[in-house]
Order: C-alpha cells, then sequence, then structure tokens
C-alpha cells in the first residue's frame, strides 16, 4: 500500500526559492512522489510514498524552523497516485484575488465532532468553498454552492451574496482546509464578526466521522489519480476524472465543461 499525506501551514517564508533545491533533493532521495508547493505565505503538498518515507520526508521539514507546526494526513491507497517529484515555488499558495492573510487571523475551527451541531444550527449560513464540480459529486448536507469555476470567484460571490449585518454566523468547508484559511481571512476583514471552519477540511470528517452519523452526502474529490473519497478516505468507485479538462465527473456522464 501507498501512503498518501497531505498538509498545509501559513507561515511567512519570504522568498521561498532558496527551499526548492533540498526539498526536491531530499523527495528523490525517500523516493516520494506528489507535489510540495511553496510561496511567501507558506506551504502546501500532497506527497506519497511508502509510510516511513513518507513519514521521514515530513519529519525533514520539521527540522526547518519555519515548519515545525505542520501537521499531516495520512490515508492509503493500492497504486502510486502521482507520477513525479515536484517542489513547485509560486507568489501564493492559493489566490482568492482579494487581501487575505491567514498568518494574521483566521475564522475559529471546529473539530469533526462537532461540526454536525454548527451547520445545523438555524442561524448559521454554510458554504462550499470549492469550485462548482467538485460540490457536485459531494456536499455537505443544506450547504450553498457558490458555483464558482475557481477560487477567485468565492471574492465576488461574498460581495453579491453575503451581508455581515445578515449573516451573522457563516460556516465553511473545503478538502483539506487550506481554502477556508483564506476566505475565512478574508471575510474577517469584510466585517463578517462569527466565522468558523472545519478544522482539517472534509477529509478529517470523512475520516473520523461514522457514516451513520454524517451529514456528509456524495464523493469528496482529490487531486489526484483516486479522484474521489469517501468514508474511512476509501477510493470512491463510479467517480472519474475528465481526460479534456480534469474535473470530476460520474461514470457515464458527459463533460459539460468539454462538450
Amino acid at each position: 500500500m501507498i501512503a498518501v499525506s497531505t498538509f498545509y501551514l501559513f507561515t511567512p517564508l519570504g522568498d521561498a526559492t532558496p527551499l526548492r533545491a533540498p526539498l526536491l533533493a531530499r523527495m528523490k532521495e525517500l523516493d516520494i512522489k506528489g507535489t510540495i508547493t511553496l510561496a511567501p505565505e507558506g506551504i502546501n503538498a500532497t506527497i506519497s510514498g511508502a509510510k516511513d518515507a513518507v513519514e521521514a520526508m515530513v519529519e525533514y521539514l520539521r527540522t526547518m524552523p519555519q515548519f515545525k507546526a505542520i501537521t499531516h494526513r495520512l490515508s492509503q491507497f493500492s497504486t502510486q497516485p502521482f507520477g513525479r517529484s515536484k517542489v513547485k515555488v509560486k507568489p501564493e499558495l492559493i489566490s482568492l484575488g482579494a487581501a487575505a492573510d491567514p498568518s494574521i487571523c483566521v475564522g475559529s475551527y471546529v473539530a469533526p465532532e462537532e461540526w454536525n451541531a454548527l451547520i445545523t444550527a438555524d442561524d448559521v449560513v454554510t458554504i462550499d468553498t470549492r469550485n462548482g464540480y467538485e460540490y457536485d459529486i459531494g456536499h455537505f448536507r443544506g450547504a450553498l454552492n457558490p458555483a464558482t469555476r475557481t477560487f477567485k470567484q468565492m471574492a465576488a460571490f461574498t460581495k453579491q451574496h453575503l451581508d455581515p449585518k445578515k449573516h451573522k454566523r457563516v460556516a465553511m468547508y473545503c478538502t483539506g482546509g487550506i481554502r477556508c484559511e483564506k476566505y475565512s481571512a478574508y471575510l474577517l476583514t469584510q466585517g463578517f464578526e462569527q466565522v468558523f471552519h472545519l478544522q482539517g477540511g472534509i477529509l478529517a470528517y470523512l475520516e473520523q466521522t461514522p457514516e451513520a452519523a454524517s451529514l456528509w452526502e456524495g464523493h469528496c474529490y482529490v487531486f489526484d489519480e483516486r479522484v474521489a473519497v469517501g468514508h474511512g478516505l476509501t477510493k470512491s468507485e463510479g467517480v472519474v476524472m475528465c481526460t479534456g479538462c480534469g474535473r470530476a465527473l460520474f461514470t457515464g456522464q458527459h463533460c459539460p465543461a468539454c462538450e
């Protein structure tokens, strides 16, 4: 079995370029596949390999003071979901197209075991911060679908559909948590006072929540050859990736983006 690890950390790095070569060298030394993305605001990664090697890679990162606080989530897959080892340096880990700095402020974290009670409260609006096609194959019951094609559209969605005077308590979720970190920081700058996000994202919820008690409906899209996972982070059957644009589709479904 191949171990798959996901992690991110918003931490000021400045010029991250000098970190690229040593991280890539360590990945290749440990035969780790996948992608590590670096930016002035921090690190984001999904990597895979033998479990001991993945743990060694994470421990290597933790030897660096700026990455000491990294925590990661492990799942397993029968084959290697990535073909290459990559370390990218980008201007941002994820772009919202608006000012938002998670190193200054973020919303309140909500543990998976407390999530159901929050999103079923009458005064809470729950928002899916992922792309529309991700929502289409799976989402939390009652969550709003902003129907975005890119994360940058969340700022426009906010201005058109949300009001801090009306929406007093806003909950949000994404795959692993990174998009919510950025979006919750943005909402706080826009005057929203009570902002909550699912700690560890959908993946943590599906890993920890028994299916019988779950408010999750459908599948969770992941950005590798597994395409989607379900409860227990097992690969979902019946979900495929469009060879034209990479979006998730149900088996036999025609891609609306490529038609």
